[in-house]
């Protein structure tokens, strides 16, 4: 009988909470984590606003001295392990912590530490470097920090595949647990890339919104006036763990996680191929690997970035996978409210299937106003909805042609 992996455990640092309730019940209401940038001095900007993690104080969390051992993701991917450890209670009750790995991806990792000890380098030459600088940057930081704090000896990795790698992060984790390399694993990504050298390099691809007037208002998915997506930064991680292994020490069951599917373009480095090729290859794997037929899908977090060309090729992608189905099913854009976190984007809109399969809440599209002919499926705009919902996707697709999706269903003890 095949591995059956569910979800046990949720932590999240977003634009819209410093904690999983606070981030739904900002969600739940359309509330928007989308402000001025006040990380760093944005005037000449084209871009002036961003979704940055707010009231985050690292110093009281770690002290003082253990904050500046670690880079700007390393804190918020801390703090969110710890929440999603505490909700899952694994590591209670003897839990085999060999057993136990991490997946933790990000974009950038210790960019904030890169750029400002390569200008100690330049001002101040090389013997000033901080000594804690290589270990501070590199991408497997977050992980490997977190398995030291807490003894953990399972696999432990960083995935890149740019805005697909929390999604990709957590299918990596579910195929572990399945093929017998793991018990649990807490995966998902992280990132800290608010930074005028990021800002700036997507104001020239001309990717960012540009409405400094209304930054809550900016993010427009599927709105026929969109005009770019919303930087933002966050952490968001789930325990995956192995169905017996969580029955046997009585855990709560959140959801099923059932498929996963992945795929590159292989067409270009920022732009989609017109017919979706490679997203629908992943959505279309996902769903098969779950086992269902497309008519079982009842919602669809969307990558849904606000760009012209995303939104669009995305809705052509979930027509081609659900026929004409993809016309009674419920999408939705997280990003409307939360910006894109890059390597944390997919694991949150991962958190925001498993909440709308526990509560029964779709979470809205927020900043829908003009309707756009080739964005016509069901975006759940402006309002929540309640839903019956019992299987559950969320696409991510990534620079470079990266394309990610999974499948969760509401868990039910006698399911296959």
């Amino acid at each position: 009988m095949s591995r059956r992996v569910v979800i046990t455990g949720l932590g999240a640092v977003t634009p819209v909470g410093n904690t999983v309730d606070q981030s739904w019940e900002n969600l739940k209401a359309g509330k928007s984590g989308i402000a001025p940038i006040t990380r760093f001095d944005a005037s000449n900007m084209a871009t002036k606003f961003a979704g940055e993690v707010k009231d985050f104080d690292a110093d009281a969390l770690f002290g003082r001295k253990e904050a500046r051992r670690m880079d700007r993701y390393t804190h918020l991917a801390m703090e969110a392990s710890r929440q999603a450890i505490e909700d899952s209670r694994i590591l209670e009750n003897g839990t085999n912590r060999d057993w136990v790995g991490l997946v933790i991806g990000s974009c950038v990792g210790g960019l904030e530490t890169t750029l400002s000890q390569y200008d100690v380098l330049k001002e101040r030459g090389p013997a000033r470097i901080n000594p804690f600088a290589i270990p501070m940057l590199i991408p497997d930081t977050a992980a490997a920090r977190i398995a030291i704090e807490y003894n953990l000896r399972g696999p432990n990795m960083a995935i890149v595949t740019a805005c697909a790698t929390g999604t990709n992060s957590l299918g990596e984790a579910f195929e572990m647990i399945v093929r017998g390399d793991a018990e649990a694993i807490i995966a998902g990504g992280a990132e800290a890339g608010i930074h005028p050298l990021i800002v700036g390099g997507f104001n020239v691809m001309k990717v960012l919104s540009e409405n400094n007037d209304d930054p809550a208002g900016a993010c427009k998915p599927f709105d026929l006036n969109r005009d770019g997506f919303v930087m933002s930064e966050g952490a968001v991680l789930l325990v995956l763990e192995e169905l017996e292994h969580a029955k046997k020490r009585g855990a709560n069951i959140l959801a099923e996680f059932i498929g996963y599917g992945t795929s590159v373009d292989a067409f270009h480095m920022a732009a989609s191929p017109e017919d979706g090729g490679g997203a629908i290859l992943a959505m279309q794997r996902a769903i098969d690997r779950a086992g269902i037929q497309p008519e079982a899908v009842d919602y669809v977090n969307t990558h849904g970035t606000g760009t012209q060309m995303n939104d669009k090729s995305e809705t052509k992608v979930i027509k081609s996978v659900l026929g004409e189905h993809a016309y009674n099913v419920k999408l939705t854009s997280s990003k409307s409210m939360t910006g894109h976190l890059f390597g944390a984007a997919g694991a949150l809109e991962v958190l925001v299937c498993v909440k709308t399969l526990v509560d029964g809440i779709i979470t809205p599209t927020i900043n829908y106003e003009t309707p756009d002919p080739e964005c016509d499926l069901d975006c759940t705009p402006n309002t929540a909805r309640a839903a019956d919902v019992s299987i559950a996707v969320s696409n991510s697709f990534g620079l470079g042609g990266h394309n990610a999706t999974v499948v969760l269903k509401k868990y039910s003890e006698n399911s296959n």
